[in-house]
């Protein structure tokens, strides 16, 4: 119909012979136009498509903890764990109570008696206590590990084949207790064996293990660049995580650039879990930066020989400055955290320099002497760049540059390398 001004309109008229007619087709198709929505809903609140998952499956001999996973916006706290989880991290800080209790009192603790106290940034205890799995765990988390070590018979599994989403967020839950009690820098032992970035090449790093060591028999130390890139990221950290819920004294596992949203978001990770999962993929994504969030962002291997994913700072002034880091963080675009995630060492002069990435600094050999002599640190270990023989010592041999991902992005014919430092904290050829 139209209006004195010809413009088009339209008026529902009881009266019209047709009005009960097409009442009646509005009424027929407004459930069909909500089917998909709701549908999409549902599938929601299962948790995930149910074609991804099936418990009569060969190869499921462990069933995932209950737990219920909503999507929820960003945030640093993670959702609820389940009650299984849960009873473990009770258990965990009711040992810690019973051991303090009947341990003897510490120099820390005669110095608080005295009055005295140390500050937050004090040096540690000379030997890194030993942590054990709780007993509870271990049969859950080794099936995890033999099932996600399955991906070595064909590439072409995947997580979404060997695991219900419940699973994965319950060691998620699992492994944040774990990773908060160590610190911002994460201490450990010598000999340890350091390893730069994987970047979801999963068969690859497997090769690496072959040839020195596996956890536990190895003490390791990852540096970051888990994800994107690669083809099986959500299997590489998984699987990390699950050795460091079963072996916590034996694997370090830190941060690197490509553990925070704004990277991880673009090159790969995020699409892989929707590709993988679906749409509570994107609940899943949340969940993973918020541990990401939480992971060490240093390691310091018997005092001696410090380790990051990027490199130094102008705001370190010393090792305190890392220890003094509040966890959970997400990196901005400038300042200590973005610098220890991003820095690279350059031969071009001795002071510092704007990056050509285009955040963060460059940092010449002279840097790297006085930071050594000022911290009484031997050795500098990072990863971040693609090195063609896989390793490269730079800043007058104090600094090494170490990547473990052989024939990164198929573009590079590189080789990839890891760090092996003996007891004596010698560097093996």
């Amino acid at each position: 119909m139209f209006n004195d001004n010809g413009a088009n309109f339209l008026y529902c008229n009881a009266n019209h012979p047709n009005f009960h007619i097409f009442s009646i087709f509005i009424f027929l198709s407004f459930p069909s136009l909500l089917l998909p929505s709701l549908l999409r809903r549902a599938l929601v609140s299962l948790g995930r498509p149910e074609r991804l998952y099936s418990p009569s499956r060969p190869g499921h001999h462990s069933s995932p903890p209950p737990l219920t996973h909503t999507l929820h916006t960003m945030s640093d706290a993670p959702a609820q764990p389940p009650a299984e989880v849960e009873g473990i991290k009770d258990q965990l800080s009711q040992e810690k109570k019973e051991e303090k209790k009947d341990a003897p009192p510490t120099d820390a603790d005669k110095s608080k008696m005295d009055g005295n106290t140390k500050s937050d940034g004090a040096e540690p205890s000379e030997k890194v206590k030993e942590r054990e799995c709780p007993e509870n765990m271990r049969v859950w988390i080794d099936d995890c590990i033999r099932r996600l070590e399955t991906i070595l018979l064909n590439p072409n599994t995947f997580v979404m084949h060997l695991m219900h989403m419940n699973e994965v967020i319950a060691i998620l839950h699992a492994i944040t207790p774990i990773i908060m009690d160590e610190g911002s820098l994460a201490e450990c032992e010598a000999p340890c064996k350091v390893v730069g970035d994987i970047h979801g090449q999963f068969v690859h790093m497997h090769m690496l293990f072959d040839m020195i060591g596996r956890v536990p028999q190895e003490r390791m130390l990852f540096l970051g660049d888990y994800v994107d890139r690669g083809p099986h990221s959500t299997e590489v950290v998984l699987y990390l995580f699950c050795l460091k819920i079963r072996y916590p004294s034996r694997i370090f596992i830190l941060r690197g650039n490509h553990e925070t949203p704004a990277v991880n978001k673009i090159y790969g990770f995020y699409a892989e879990l929707i590709n993988k999962f679906g749409y509570p993929g994107i609940g899943m994504w949340y969940d993973f930066q918020s541990v990401f969030n939480r992971l060490p962002l240093a390691g310091l291997i018997s005092k001696k020989v410090l380790c990051m994913h990027g490199g130094l700072s102008p705001e370190l002034a010393s090792l305190d400055t890392i220890r003094s880091i509040v966890r959970p963080c997400e990196p901005l675009d400038k300042g200590l955290l973005i610098d220890l995630l991003w820095s690279d060492p350059t031969n071009k002069g001795d002071g510092w320099f704007h990056s050509i990435r285009g955040i963060s600094y460059m940092f010449g050999k002279q840097i790297v002497a006085q930071f050594c002599e000022k911290t009484g640190v031997d050795l500098i270990i990072r990863a971040h760049q693609v090195v063609q023989d896989g390793y490269e010592f730079m800043g007058g041999r104090k600094l090494i540059t170490v990547f473990s991902a052989p024939n990164y992005c198929n573009q590079f014919s590189n080789a990839a390398a890891v760090v092996c430092i003996d007891q004596e904290l010698k560097v093996l050829q």
